[in-house]
């Protein structure tokens, strides 16, 4: 059994770990807040490029000089995966189940015959990552040092993929990451990237142009080629909010739990330390009495 003393220090312990623990809890919910509105304010945007992607791309799918970003280079043999996790850790299973995501499509690509490469946004990622799949990791970012998620930050990671695409690493783009659903809910998810086309049909709202009939100047093509990488980047932007939104609420929810969890440790801490007490006094009451009487 343990001694009165070593109780006060674990009592004292784990005190210390809840006042972090809610500390943590706190800072979560208000960084919550502001991620959870950015990721908002970001998705009427999002979806109106992607509309306008959409009606563009309509009249360009078909064509012999439709740019290979928007409907791909013919070919399907070699997959980047894009996996966006957190840089930080203590948010439950956020990253995890991300990660785990990726490992089940790395698999099935294959096991299909495709070679894989991999980016990792997020240093939690790469570290679930590497274990298993380090020969394919071929570039991570850090986004550590970030102190928010902007354009100029998803501009770099759209500029580096676009580069590769242009050099023919790669065929086919695909982003895993998590959707933010609610405060308690996030639901990791995969979505092609690369052909544009694909992202396009997939995450596009047609605006109803009530058969009205729109002209592009100077071309479809040149616009499409102007708009494509900034599409690109859009998209990477508001997966970036989204996963950090999500991310916050993960890591406010697993707090609040440690720290609910750490208040019914001090409970039986509490209620052992005064059981051991009793005891102990009964024990030497016990011992002063039969002394007493022995004399």
């Amino acid at each position: 059994m343990a001694s009165l003393k070593d109780l006060r220090n674990r009592i004292a312990s784990v005190k210390s770990t809840q006042k972090i623990t809610k500390a943590m809890q706190m800072v979560s919910a208000a960084k919550l807040r502001r991620a959870q509105e950015a990721a908002e304010a970001a998705r009427p945007y999002a979806g109106r490029m992607a509309a306008v992607m959409a009606n563009l791309s309509n009249s360009m799918a078909g064509t012999p000089g439709a740019s290979p970003l928007l409907v791909g280079t013919g070919s399907d043999e070699t997959r980047l995966l894009l996996v966006m996790t957190a840089d930080r850790g203590l948010c439950g299973g956020f990253n995890t189940n991300i990660a785990r995501l990726a490992r089940a499509r790395v698999n099935e690509l294959q096991r299909a015959g495709k070679t894989v490469k991999i980016i990792c946004v997020g240093k939690k990622g790469f570290d679930q990552l590497k274990r298993q799949f380090a020969s394919l990791i071929i570039k991570m970012f850090d986004l550590k040092s970030e102190k928010t998620l902007n354009g100029a930050v998803a501009g770099r990671i759209g500029d580096e993929i676009t580069h590769m695409f242009e050099a023919g690493e790669f065929d086919v783009c695909e982003i895993l990451a998590s959707e933010f659903v609610s405060v308690i809910s996030q639901k990791p998810y995969s979505k092609v990237l690369i052909p544009a086309i694909d992202a396009i049909e997939d995450g596009a709202d047609r605006p109803d142009t009530d058969g009205s009939v729109y002209d592009a100047e100077p071309d479809e093509e040149s616009i499409l080629n102007a708009l494509l990488p900034r599409y690109i980047t859009t998209v990477i932007l508001s997966t970036l909010l989204e996963n950090s939104a999500g991310e916050m609420g993960a890591r406010m929810a697993a707090m609040d739990n440690a720290t609910r969890n750490a208040g019914e440790l001090i409970d039986k801490l509490n209620l052992l330390y005064n059981r051991t007490r009793q005891a102990q006094i009964t024990t030497e009451l016990t011992e002063i009495i039969s002394g007493a009487e022995a004399l």
